[in-house]
């Protein structure tokens, strides 16, 4: 018997240790999912009022909501391991499992996504760009389109040809200008009012497959994040059902 019980105290120390190891990486992993979380809010939202669909910004927001809960229970489980406390080291369990469930969720939202970006841009995006720019209350569209347009060297949805059917230039408020000076390869006021390939981003092409490659890119990285840590979370899980039998058995 006193064998056993030795043995199972050495178990007992041998998983606190690695249980805490795994608090410490886990609590860095949170850092780290947070971070593209705001990243993706902070430096890669310009060109979320460009998509009909809520899902790019989602999955956004579950990896930051993620990310501070990670680090959190990252806290919780350290006291749990070292106070041998089986009551915190169930609470740890559960939000072990609830935060890999949201991982999940955001990889599996990026995933599927990124399979219909194509049709929802080629659906969505010129009607955006022709219908929006330049109007009361779309100020957001405005300036995601300048700045889609100078970033990529684009013009227009598939082609400069497309700002022939906006509602901005049909109006007359373009001041003469048959595509945005955004368009424009040199940016100065009124460049737009000529749209001779030597002028603007004409035979560079529209801006669709570029937004598209961009953002494909992205989710990419919030899938493989959201995944990758929700896959190494489950050994946290194991190690917790461990800690948590070893010491049911050390206290019979």
């Amino acid at each position: 018997m006193g064998e056993f019980s030795e043995k199972a105290t050495c178990g007992t120390v041998c998983l606190k240790y690695l249980l805490f190891t795994f608090n410490c990486c886990f609590w860095l992993a949170g850092l780290a999912v947070m971070a593209v979380g705001v990243w993706t809010l902070a430096l890669k939202s310009d060109y979320i009022s460009l998509l009909a669909s809520g899902t790019y910004l989602a999955t956004a927001y579950i990896l930051v909501v993620a990310g501070v809960v990670v680090m959190v229970t990252g806290v919780l489980g350290c006291c749990a391991t070292f106070k041998e406390r089986r009551k915190l080291l169930r609470l740890y369990f559960i939000l072990l499992l609830i935060i890999f469930l949201l991982e999940i969720i955001a990889g599996i939202l990026a995933y599927i996504y990124y399979q219909q970006l194509n049709t929802e841009l080629k659906e969505n995006l010129k009607d955006t760009m022709t219908k929006r720019y330049h109007q009361p209350g779309h100020e957001g569209v405005t300036s995601a389109v300048d700045k889609l347009q100078q970033e990529f060297h684009c013009c227009g949805s598939n082609n400069s040809q497309d700002w022939r059917d906006s509602e901005w230039v049909r109006s007359g408020q373009a001041g003469g200008r048959v595509v945005p000076d955004s368009c424009c390869k040199t940016l100065v006021p009124g460049c737009g009012q000529r749209d001779h390939a030597s002028n603007i981003y004409k035979v560079e092409g529209g801006c669709i497959t570029k937004l598209e490659t961009f953002i494909q890119e992205h989710l990419r990285v919030i899938g493989a994040v959201g995944v990758g840590i929700g896959c190494v979370q489950v050994f946290g899980m194991i190690f917790t059902c461990c800690l948590y039998r070893s010491l049911k058995l050390e206290h019979y």
